[in-house]
């Protein structure tokens, strides 16, 4: 009994922590902390909280304005799973649509290795994702699901066309009821991908020409993901993510950052040794372009030595 006491103790005492440190990053943005938001999400959550998980903090520019603050954490999937917890607590409403399902489909076809949610200081609860990098899909395998949107295999033929094959993490938006792919990328082309194939792919989306600064940055890719819907066949948003790394130089992004971003990417709170280890993805819309940017709050002791390495090999 003595031990379980002071295990959920611990489990209050970090979930306090984050809550903290999310209100401490809130200010250093600009953005309007909301407790009553951001703490019923992480008190639903306090248990599956992971000592050693990845927690990040991201903030959005567009035409160097500040956008809102989102946290992604890594949690433990427990018996019940993230989206069941989520109805279970009250933070998303029960619903027949397919978003509901679109989970528990895929666990059906794959060991899913990894689990996060994703929460906005002011909207709430938002995402879950699932990763499974140790057996990626191919996305012919994805569409056969029952509840996966029709827009995957009405994509499938620009995907292979553009060297986008393989997905290794789902997210689910149950706000927006959308989901989002994320490709991993072959070896040969990881970091420096083609600029005539980004504008291709984009071209054939149906985006404009992208601004010169932004296709090199998002050259640099290991990762691309893109944002579907059940509602339609278009691609809503492209997006191509660097590998995260130490002591990112708000020089070297193409997009202007105020004041309050940089004091983001350089003094948000985190948990490790060494420098901030900094995420940011460039982003295409019918909306226009724009850049995220995140701070790794906590990170797990190997992929520190990864994000670590990598900076230093390049």
């Amino acid at each position: 009994m003595t031990q379980t006491i002071g295990v959920l103790m611990s489990q209050d005492a970090e979930a306090v922590k984050l809550c903290s440190a999310l209100e401490e990053t809130s200010r250093l943005v600009g953005a309007s902390f909301s407790r009553d938001r951001v703490w019923p999400i992480l008190d639903a959550f306090r248990e599956a909280l992971l000592p050693d998980g990845a927690i990040i903090f991201s903030a959005q520019i567009n035409a160097g304005e500040v956008g809102d603050l989102e946290y992604t954490v890594q949690v433990s999937p427990g018996p019940e799973g993230p989206y069941t917890r989520a109805l279970d607590h009250g933070l998303l409403p029960r619903t027949d649509h397919p978003v509901g399902s679109l989970l528990s489909d895929l666990q059906e076809r794959v060991t899913v290795e990894d689990w996060f949610i994703d929460g906005d200081i002011t909207s709430g609860f938002k995402k879950v994702y699932a990763q499974f990098p140790g057996s990626l899909q191919k996305v012919s395998q994805l569409a056969e699901l029952p509840s996966m949107p029709r827009s995957v295999a009405d994509n499938a033929d620009l995907f292979a066309r553009h060297g986008l094959t393989e997905v290794a993490l789902v997210g689910v938006n149950y706000q927006r009821k959308s989901v989002n792919l994320y490709f991993q990328l072959p070896g040969d082309v990881l970091g420096h991908l083609d600029p005539e194939v980004i504008r291709s792919l984009l071209r054939e989306i149906g985006l404009p020409d992208p601004d010169e600064r932004m296709l090199a940055y998002a050259c640099t890719a290991y990762r691309v993901y893109v944002t579907l819907t059940w509602d339609s066949s278009e691609i809503h948003r492209i997006s191509f993510a660097p590998m995260p790394s130490p002591g990112l130089d708000p020089s070297a992004l193409p997009a202007r950052l105020d004041p309050e971003l940089e004091q983001f990417l350089k003094n948000s709170p985190y948990t490790y040794s060494g420098e901030r280890i900094n995420a940011s993805a460039a982003k295409w819309s019918p909306a226009g372009d724009h850049l995220d940017l995140a701070v790794y709050h906590q990170i797990p002791s190997r992929l520190l030595t990864v994000f670590t390495s990598n900076a230093v090999a390049a």
